[in-house]
């Protein structure tokens, strides 16, 4: 059987725990001056577009970056839309795409986990291989050089490894490989925050890399998910223990070593933004950093001080920031339970339990939805009449200054076949 044989096999396989031909029902809303919003048009959108395209779709996921989208069907298929300058759009030219366009090139792959950084992308093959595309002037495609690429190109670095997750920055990348005994995590791209880590001297001098290197301090740790955004990076364990490295929050210094969230709490989802980051633990929201363009400020910060990963000391720095960030509730929802995040560049947005969408943050181009360009410090309800589907098919994805919504039961996680690529997942039904 042939690699391409072997990969649509698995895809079969997959496929058929999927509900099968409902269509899925999809919104756009904010900056739109790139294409980014799917609309056909180069005009900001105060208020939910519907977008029509997808309705012969089945979606399984979605992630929006700097100015561009990328789609995965539940066939392990993939279209983006939006900038395309660099050629993070993967269609092997440098334009900008108004609609979602089929990625040919990766049509003989089953892909099973998809990223969007600011101007690149990144796609994880049912059998373990990654292929990147986009910007690289700073390597974040980890193909040992500065070159960017308008076609997805495999990063020969892994062949030998099993990619399970991959996860885009502003000018980083982060890769998720599974170890027989522990979680390993590299990193490229920009390293001028710590996004990447320490080096293995413990050196924070080098300002980028151009191959991926490890990034220490999970040594012995069962990684379910990683994140990045901005200058930021991140990763769920899968006992529910949050690890952050880089720019801090809401003004602290930059970490170059992993430090973990000492909290009582455990979480199963995590969203990343540019100075904020989003938690789920036992259905409630809380926020860390934030405090800019409007993010929320009305709740009382439980007080908590960042660690650095006991997995690695050696490796860790000397002297963290004693401006630790608030650890932050959301009161602003009544009762109900929140069961999705989606963190942008400096908005946000959830869904409850009763399938309601909520926004908040940095409204500058509609990106929130609710018809003006105000922030907001409070989350305010998006009003989309939509069919009667449960808050397991509703998602909400958030790009830098614009935001999308699908529904559909595609979209529903206890069917995931691989691992998030919106960088947010309820880990505990994978590992039920």
């Amino acid at each position: 059987m042939t690699a391409g044989e072997a990969e649509k096999s698995a895809a079969e396989v997959e496929v058929d725990d999927h509900d099968g031909g409902a269509a899925v029902e999809a919104w756009s809303w904010g900056a739109g001056t790139d294409g980014q919003l799917g609309t056909g048009t180069l005009e900001d959108q105060l208020l939910p577009q519907p977008l029509h395209q997808f309705s012969d779709l089945r979606i399984s996921r979605v992630a929006c970056g700097g100015a561009h989208s990328i789609a995965l069907t539940v066939d392990g298929k993939v279209l983006t839309w939006g900038r395309g300058t660099k050629g993070q759009l993967g269609h092997g030219e440098v334009v900008n795409c108004l609609k979602p366009k089929h990625v040919e090139s990766l049509d003989r792959f089953v892909i099973t986990n998809v990223s969007a950084g600011w101007n690149h992308s990144g796609f994880v093959t049912v059998s373990g291989h990654l292929f990147m595309c986009g910007d690289g002037s700073f390597g974040q495609l980890g193909t040992g050089d500065h070159q960017s690429h308008s076609s997805p190109t495999e990063v020969s670095y892994f062949v030998s490894e099993h990619v399970e997750q991959i996860a885009c920055g502003m000018r980083h990348s982060l890769v998720l490989v599974r170890g027989p005994q522990e979680s390993i995590i590299y990193g490229f791209g920009s390293a001028k925050h710590g996004q990447i880590g320490a080096s293995e001297s413990g050196s924070h001098k080098v300002r980028s890399f151009n191959l991926p290197t490890l990034i220490y301090g999970f040594e012995n740790l069962k990684i379910a998910y990683i994140y990045a955004n901005g200058d930021q990076s991140a990763a769920l364990s899968a006992d529910g223990q949050l690890y952050t490295w880089g720019r801090g929050f809401g003004g602290s210094s930059s970490n170059h070593s992993p430090c973990i969230l000492p909290s009582s709490l455990r979480f199963s989802q995590v969203a990343l933004g540019w100075n904020h980051a989003l938690l789920i633990a036992d259905g409630e929201a809380y926020m860390l950093g934030g405090k800019h363009h409007g993010l929320l400020s009305s709740s009382q910060p439980l007080k908590i001080e960042q660690q650095p990963s006991t997995s690695s000391a050696q490796y860790t720095l000397d002297n963290l920031s004693s401006q630790s960030p608030p650890l932050e509730r959301i009161h602003c929802i009544g009762e109900e339970k929140v069961v999705y995040i989606a963190a942008g560049a400096e908005h946000s947005a959830l869904v409850t339990e009763k399938g309601k969408i909520l926004t908040w943050g940095w409204g500058e181009h509609g990106q929130l939805g609710l018809g003006n360009t105000d922030d907001q410090t409070i989350p305010h309800t998006v009003n989309i009449t939509y069919k009667g589907r449960t808050s397991d098919h509703i998602r909400v994805y958030c790009g830098s200054g614009f935001t999308l919504m699908m529904t559909s039961p595609s979209l529903n996680l206890r069917h995931a076949y691989s691992t998030s690529t919106w960088h947010k997942a309820w880990f505990f039904l994978l590992l039920s």
